[in-house]
């Protein structure tokens, strides 16, 4: 089995189930596609919940948070939370970390899994093509949901740490837009893949780099760009969201389950804070 790969720049590639070498393989993007709402907001609750920051910090998550729900993925914000999540693991044991992602599991996570999207990965699985998880999400957070679903392993966004601490500082860039199409890339050369026989899965046009690279992009309760771009390209499209009126409002509806959930509790421990 492979182990971890730690100088895949810019991100961490795991592996949890691979046997070897293969021709094929599918990556699928966490957010809104593989789970309901932005898996670092849940992470921050989780943080939060633990007293990593202050009331202060939790009014800028909850703003962070709604915004996701309403406009979905923008690239500054997700700066702007990686850089004040770096803030706040800085000193913590990357252990700490690793277990609270366990945590962020049971608590979070598994009751917002889409069963349509999981049962596209086992799919692959049952063909015995590797699966990997792609995400902007903390590569312990990730590493932990590729584990519990039984895929091959997980590619996110590294914090450095030095004698098992974090330093508060990254590790390459973030993996999202373009940076998440090179360190697929970069995989795919490691592990003998060829791209063009190759699946990739995700809800929001910023993936359209790594979408296109790959033989068989596949859309999964897309934006409305992304939409209006399968529809023009012919890919194909997974709705798995609770009705075409959450369609015609992008992924407000589906992330309402997940990032404002984040809000909702946000604005709840701010009128207690008051």
């Amino acid at each position: 089995m492979p182990g971890p790969m730690r100088d895949l720049a810019p991100a961490a590639a795991r592996a949890t189930g691979s046997s070897g070498p293969e021709r094929s393989a599918a990556f699928f993007d966490l957010d809104n596609t593989m789970i309901r709402g932005a898996s670092l907001f849940l992470f921050a609750r989780s943080l939060h919940a633990r007293k990593f920051f202050t009331a202060r910090d939790l009014r800028f998550w909850a703003r962070r948070a709604l915004s996701f729900a309403m406009h979905g993925e923008n690239l500054r914000h997700l700066v702007e939370v990686r850089e004040l999540g770096l803030a706040f693991v800085a000193g913590h044991e990357v252990a700490e970390i690793q277990a609270i992602g366990e945590e962020l599991y049971d608590e979070y996570v598994a009751a917002r899994i889409w069963p349509g999207t999981q049962a596209l990965a086992r799919a692959h699985r049952e063909r015995e093509e590797p699966v990997w998880l792609v995400t902007a999400a903390p590569v312990e957070v990730a590493d932990v949901i590729a584990r519990r679903l039984d895929l091959t392993g997980a590619i996110g966004t590294v914090a450095e740490s030095v004698d098992g601490r974090y330093t508060g500082r990254l590790v390459g860039e973030t993996v999202h837009g373009p940076a998440k199409a090179a360190a697929v890339r970069l995989l795919a050369e490691r592990e003998g893949l060829d791209l063009s026989r190759c699946a990739a899965y995700s809800d929001s046009a910023n993936d359209l780099p790594l979408l296109s690279l790959v033989g068989y992009p596949v859309v999964v309760n897309p934006d409305r760009t992304l939409r209006a771009h399968a529809r023009v390209h012919d890919w194909p499209v997974h709705e798995f969201r609770m009705s075409r009126r959450a369609v015609r409002i992008g992924a407000r509806a589906s992330a309402v389950a997940g990032g404002a959930a984040a809000v909702t509790g946000a604005l709840l421990l701010l009128r207690r804070f008051r």
